[in-house]
């Protein structure tokens, strides 16, 4: 006869009709019943089932709610909390009456709940796993091996915490109950010498903050951007051109010619029509830029020396701007789209990257280094009139301007990373242009390959990114 693995149950926040549980040992079923407002933005207000554990560890189960509920929103959850206060930082891999499925996390105490939803609906067996300083979510239908969702997010926690299953009805004055069968709590295993590197594609709407899981791989892709139709999201992997639908899908290889040597520098001209690529196939192997049409075919070489990164497009289309190494420097410059020659706008023994014009051409932003730790910066087209943008304690990169723009999204590294390397604790940031405000879109393992490219949806509504796990 199996022992509960919870000692204790309670309601969390300020709840109207109590919770309970009930144990079947018999047949390893927990049978939680809850009421509550809400699990979301600031409210916590649920029914709780829990034992304290320490270091990397695991809580999986089968979850069926047995009966209809009245609100699609309740949700039974796999729960790691700091502490059993309303407004503790957690994380939970819920289940919605509706079949949403998503990794949902406060990342401190009183702050806002956020959230990674799945491209799986209705799972039958869900897994929550801390792993050092992430939290992940792993689905399977009932018959089915556990896969690594493409939920993850960046979560400190101190030692002991609290681990248990958990239902919110959504609704004060109601009760809903959720059933949690073959209930396990595992240690997890180190990862191994030779991980499998995972690639997640995602989306994020900017205005609630909700991220969504549009493809997850083993095969490596990078630096999304979108189509104009917005529901198209193209990156490189493997040398080549994807296509990926933005509500999920499988890729397709767009034909690039003899350009199959793709780096994670390309995009999209104004008027949607081409479709820009930095190659490394010919000649010597370093990277060129050429134009092709977005349907695909034969690349047009745009830049004669190389190496030549391409970063942005002016609004009118007659430009490119791009990062390259001229006489072991590299700098920052422009080059008319047919091709000719080029111009150089920032010469110093700084590194200078990133380049992307404002929507209004009246500036291009770039990220540079020039005081010593890496910051994002704007000068006239011309090059001239430099003012520094961020001034913090992160290095940062690769600034990306919404089509309106008045929001810059950018990557942060930590100051001890030098350059801009893979597999690294990162932090997505958003910048109101107007006020100077700045905001975390996200903490998440990524890097190179995440943000690379423009990655604002034609609406500038969402933005697309690639965030990466080491699964062994």
């Amino acid at each position: 006869m199996v022992t509960s693995l919870f000692n204790n149950n309670q309601d969390i926040g300020d709840i109207t009709l109590p919770g309970r549980i009930h144990f079947d040992p018999e047949n390893d079923i927990y049978s939680v019943t809850g009421s509550g407002k809400n699990m979301w933005l600031t409210a916590d207000a649920f029914h709780f089932a829990w034992t304290q554990v320490s270091g990397d560890v695991s809580l999986t189960a089968n979850i069926t709610f047995p009966e209809v509920g009245k609100n699609p929103h309740r949700k039974a959850c796999l729960i790691i909390r700091q502490d059993l206060t309303a407004g503790s930082a957690y994380a939970d891999a819920a289940l919605h009456g509706d079949g949403l499925t998503s990794l949902q996390f406060r990342n401190e105490k009183d702050g806002t709940t956020h959230e990674v939803q799945a491209n799986v609906s209705g799972p039958k067996r869900l897994r929550l796993e801390k792993r050092g300083a992430y939290v992940l979510m792993y689905l399977a239908d009932t018959d089915q091996e556990l896969q690594f969702s493409g939920a993850s997010e960046r979560l400190e926690l101190q030692e002991p915490f609290y681990f248990g299953i958990g239902v919110c009805s959504h609704e004060e004055d109601v009760v809903e109950t959720a059933l949690f069968s073959n209930v396990s709590i595992a240690p997890v295993s180190p990862i191994s010498q030779t991980p499998t590197l995972y690639s997640v594609l995602e989306t994020q709407d900017i205005a609630s903050t909700d991220r969504r899981v549009c493809h997850v791989t083993t095969s490596h892709i990078e630096a999304p951007n979108w189509l104009l139709d917005g529901k198209t999201l193209l990156v490189n992997g493997n040398g080549r051109i994807l296509q990926i639908p933005a509500e999920g899908g499988e890729p397709t290889v767009l034909d690039t010619g003899f350009a199959i040597r793709c780096n994670n520098d390309h995009g999209v001209s104004p008027d949607g029509t081409l479709l820009v690529v930095s190659d490394q196939s010919q000649e010597n192997h370093q990277s060129l830029i050429y134009t092709l049409p977005i349907t695909g075919g034969t690349p047009k070489r745009i830049t004669e020396r190389g190496p030549s990164y391409w970063h942005g497009w002016s609004p009118d289309g007659n430009t490119h701007v791009f990062c390259g190494q001229r006489d072991g420097k590299f700098g920052i410059f422009t080059i008319p789209a047919e091709g000719g020659e080029e111009t150089r706008l920032t010469i110093t023994d700084s590194l200078d990257d990133g380049p992307e014009y404002s929507p209004d051409g009246r500036y291009i932003y770039f990220n540079s280094d020039r005081t010593g730790r890496m910051q994002i910066w704007r000068m006239k087209p011309d090059g001239s009139d430099l003012e520094q943008v961020t001034t913090d304690d992160y290095n940062n990169w690769f600034p990306h301007l919404s089509p309106s723009g008045e929001k810059m999204a950018f990557l942060s590294y930590e100051k001890e990373v030098s350059g801009h390397p893979p597999n690294k604790n990162v932090t997505l940031r958003l910048m109101n242009l107007l006020s100077g405000q700045i905001t975390i879109l996200g903490r998440f393992f990524g890097g190179q390959g995440t943000i690379n490219v423009p990655c604002w949806s034609p609406d500038g509504r969402k933005i697309a990114f690639v965030t990466y796990q080491l699964i062994g």
